[in-house]
């Protein structure tokens, strides 16, 4: 088998010819034989379907229509894999490909500060409900909560009754 060169080719072309002008001239060749010639044509990239053949079938059994048609198939899923791969490394250098944009209109410049400005408020929050550990006001103890506006247990400055602002 030469590189570059199909499983198809090999038979129709090479193997089969140099086989019938053989057959020819008198020699005679059991099907073990030729799926034995066939297998040592390929070359090294070939090895590891090879050797799967050899170890999976009798080869007095297989006729060289079957272990053609084998080869054949390995052959196809590999072609079918390789495109698979080029369309995949092609999307992928599709996806990572960025263009550069500057802000330049006042309407893109008034959207990022109010985002900025919305982020800066919910950590605020985030950091206050932190810092005060709040419950539902069923689990405070009264006992340990002052409310800072007006002086009383049980609650705290935020749920206080007596606060008319909210």
């Amino acid at each position: 088998m030469q590189k570059g060169e199909s499983v198809c080719d090999v038979q129709k072309k090479r193997f089969s010819h140099i086989v019938n002008h053989l057959m020819n001239l008198g020699k005679k060749f059991d099907e073990k034989e030729l799926n034995i010639k066939v297998l040592k044509c390929l070359d090294r990239t070939w090895q590891p379907k090879v050797t799967a053949i050899l170890e999976s079938k009798d080869l007095t059994s297989m006729t060289m229509a079957s272990c053609f048609g084998k080869l054949r198939e390995h052959e196809i899923e590999i072609q079918r894999l390789v495109v698979q791969e080029s369309e995949e490394e092609h999307n992928k250098s599709i996806t990572l490909k960025a263009s550069k944009q500057h802000v330049s209109s006042e309407s893109e410049e008034k959207n990022i500060s109010l985002l900025s400005r919305k982020f800066s408020k919910f950590s605020r929050k985030k950091q206050a409900s932190k810092r005060y550990d709040l419950k539902k006001p069923s689990e405070l103890n009264s006992n340990k909560y002052t409310c800072y506006g007006c002086g009383e247990q049980g609650h705290i400055k935020s749920e206080c009754p007596n606060n008319e602002v909210k």
